[in-house]
C-alpha cells in the first residue's frame, strides 16, 4: 500500500502543479498542437486531439511497466524499497533492463541531489513527499469537486474554474479503439 500512496501522491503533486499553473495562464512554449485557450485545466484536457491523449497514456504505462518490470532490483512486495523508481541509465537488476536509447535524466533525483545524502535524511524526505502527496490529493480533489459543485469546497470559492465535462469519461468526446 505505501507503494501505491507514493505513486499516486506524486502523480497529485504534478497533477495540482499543473492545474495551478494552467488556472493562472501560465504554458509552456512546446505543447501538443491545438486551440488552448480555455483557462479551465479541465476543459484544456478536452481540447487535447485523442492522439494526444494517447501519447500520454502510452507515455504513462511505459513508466509503469518498467517501474515493475524489476529493473529496480527487488520488487517492492518482496522486499525492494517502496516508492523507488529504476534509473534508467545504469537500472540496480542489471544492463538486460537499460534502456537502448540514450536518456539524459532520470525520473528520479536527475541531478543527483540525494546521492550521498544519509540513510536518515532520504528516510525523514521520503515521509515528506509522503505527507506532500496526500496534501496534493486532498488540493486537486478539491479543485475537482468545487469545478462540478459550486461552493462543495467553501474555501475555493470562486477560485476553481466551472467545468461541465465529465472527469470519469477522460476520452468522452473522440474515444475510438480502432
Amino acid at each position: 500500500l505505501r507503494h501505491a500512496e507514493i505513486k499516486h501522491g506524486r502523480v497529485a503533486m504534478a497533477g495540482f502543479v499543473g492545474y495551478c499553473l494552467h488556472a493562472n495562464g501560465v504554458q509552456f512554449p512546446i505543447h501538443i498542437p491545438g486551440d488552448y485557450s480555455t483557462k479551465s485545466p479541465a476543459e484544456l484536457w478536452d481540447q487535447v486531439p485523442e492522439a494526444g491523449k494517447w501519447q500520454i497514456v502510452l507515455f504513462v504505462g511505459f513508466l509503469e511497466f518498467f517501474s515493475e518490470s524489476g529493473a529496480a532490483g527487488a520488487h517492492y512486495t518482496k522486499g525492494g524499497k517502496p516508492g523507488a523508481f529504476p534509473s534508467f541509465n545504469s537500472p540496480e537488476a542489471g544492463d538486460q533492463f537499460k534502456i537502448p536509447h540514450p536518456v539524459p535524466l532520470d525520473l528520479w533525483d536527475p541531478v543527483g541531489f540525494t546521492k550521498n545524502a544519509s540513510p536518515e535524511k532520504k528516510e525523514r524526505g521520503r515521509l515528506i513527499e509522503i505527507n506532500n502527496g496526500r496534501l496534493a490529493m486532498l488540493g486537486l480533489f478539491g479543485f475537482l469537486a468545487e469545478s462540478k459543485l459550486p461552493g462543495s469546497v467553501p474555501a475555493l470559492g470562486g477560485i476553481a474554474l466551472p467545468y461541465d465535462g465529465d472527469y470519469m469519461a477522460p476520452f468522452a468526446a473522440d474515444f475510438h479503439i480502432f
